[in-house]
């Protein structure tokens, strides 16, 4: 892999903001700030793709949406999480409800995690040329991040990067990202969506994305590792 630095190529790109989650989320005061290494290289490989369209799996921030904008790509954002505890809820509900008509229906987490799918991360094949998944894969069912992993393989444009973070041992606050510059987080305590569900293993995180054609991974002085792979 060529880890060389590019040259951006002249010329004006059409920009837009997209969600599919409701408002623009208002700021927050920063609870933590962090440097990351992921942004940066992240950021380094879409530097040069023209009408570059990035994908954020997480809430959306007015700083974060702006901070793409004004580098001239489209940003759309998707609340995955918050999306997946809705779904459950919902299951819950109409799982108890079928009990109480019909006698029961077992529930497989296969067939869960699909038809979470069927109505997520909906895109056409090579939608985006970057996918930001912040450390969502940690609160997912096994089965869940394994064809959560496919969908954003499918979604990603040849040549695409992903960024996804991996902490070492359980969380002790849930937390949100967003982007305060080109290699600075912001990190603020949110109410709980999800309970930590997977400490991540090195050959386990090499396994999930061993459809990618390239990765890198950088650990930070908070024992978070941040993964950079290429399609």
């Amino acid at each position: 892999m060529n880890w060389m630095a590019k040259t951006r190529p002249s010329g004006s790109t059409t920009v837009a903001a997209r969600s599919k989650t409701g408002p623009v989320a208002s700021g927050a005061p920063a609870a933590n700030v962090r440097i990351s290494n992921g942004l940066k290289e992240f950021l380094w490989f879409l530097r040069d793709v023209p009408r570059c369209r990035v994908l954020d799996l997480g809430p959306v921030w007015q700083a974060t949406v702006a901070f793409f904008v004004d580098k001239g790509y489209r940003i759309s954002a998707e609340d995955l999480l918050r999306t997946w505890r809705d779904f459950l809820v919902d299951e819950e509900e109409r799982l108890r409800t079928t009990t109480e008509s019909v006698g029961g229906e077992k529930v497989v987490p296969s067939m869960l995690a699909g038809k979470f799918l069927e109505g997520a991360v909906q895109y056409p094949r090579e939608s985006f040329h970057g996918v930001l998944v912040w450390d969502l894969f940690d609160y997912f069912d096994s089965v869940v991040v394994s064809r959560l992993t496919d969908r954003i393989f499918e979604i990603l444009h040849p040549g695409g990067a992903v960024l996804a973070l991996f902490h070492s041992r359980p969380v002790e606050r849930f937390h949100r990202y967003r982007i305060v510059d080109s290699q600075t987080l912001e990190l603020l305590p949110a109410s709980t969506l999800a309970v930590h569900a997977h400490v991540f293993q090195n050959r386990e995180i090499l396994e999930l994305f061993g459809k990618f054609r390239s990765s890198k991974t950088f650990v930070g002085r908070d024992q978070v590792r941040e993964g950079l792979f290429l399609k």
